[in-house]
């Protein structure tokens, strides 16, 4: 059974917990980790770049010098892609370089990040934690006793409203990344040195993605 440390929410050790095993005690597939990172990275792309054609570039439409006589090649246009100033032959333009991955592959790339950070005893559990209004320096404070300052630190969350308040403490932390239990992905998992669970946010984990 894998399981990780207990904390208070003031950062104080208070046992282990089990951790759900139809999550952290899965398989590790290489394979669906390295196709769930490339379709994370490839899905944040922007796709704006874009160069300018013949038919873009601001330069005149006059013949640049007369068909015969001059012992010259018979240039048309300025614009040409051989000539400098030129439009770029078969430059890259605009698109959309997303795709969607299957669901099966998904879950099972999440569930071999989140085996492998426990069987590295790289998941704590905080129990009883929430504030009344956003307290980044409590959030700070309690990163600090965990000894996590300074690391890449991924802290999940519940969802509803004291989920709100937590996010707004904890999200201007540097080197740390916040998400709903529900928003989880392999490669942001693995981005992270560190997963910080609250109670409830390991239980909203198991709930949507122990199936």
């Amino acid at each position: 059974m894998a399981t990780a440390k207990l904390y208070s929410g003031a950062g104080e050790q208070k046992g282990s917990v089990d951790l759900p095993s139809s999550l952290f005690e899965q398989p590790i597939n290489r394979q669906a980790l390295y196709e769930a990172v490339r379709n994370y990275r490839a899905n944040q792309r922007q796709g704006t770049h874009d160069t300018l054609t013949r038919a873009e570039v601001s330069a005149t439409r006059a013949k640049m010098f007369r068909q015969k006589g001059t012992g010259r090649a018979r240039a048309g246009s300025i614009a040409s892609p051989v000539r400098v100033g030129g439009g770029r032959a078969f430059g890259p333009h605009p698109r959309d370089y997303s795709y969607t991955l299957p669901r099966k592959i998904r879950r099972a790339a999440l569930k071999s990040a989140l085996t492998d950070r426990a069987g590295n005893e790289r998941v704590m559990v905080v129990e009883g934690l929430a504030y009344d209004k956003p307290k980044t320096a409590t959030a700070a404070a309690l990163l600090g006793n965990l000894d996590l300052v300074g690391r890449h630190t991924l802290v999940v969350l519940p969802s509803g409203d004291q989920g709100d308040v937590l996010y707004k403490s904890f999200r201007n932390i540097k080197g740390v990344r916040v998400l709903r239990a529900g928003e989880l992905n392999a490669y942001t998992i693995l981005w992270a040195d560190n997963l910080v669970f609250t109670t409830d946010a390991l239980s909203g984990a198991e709930e949507v993605f122990g199936s």
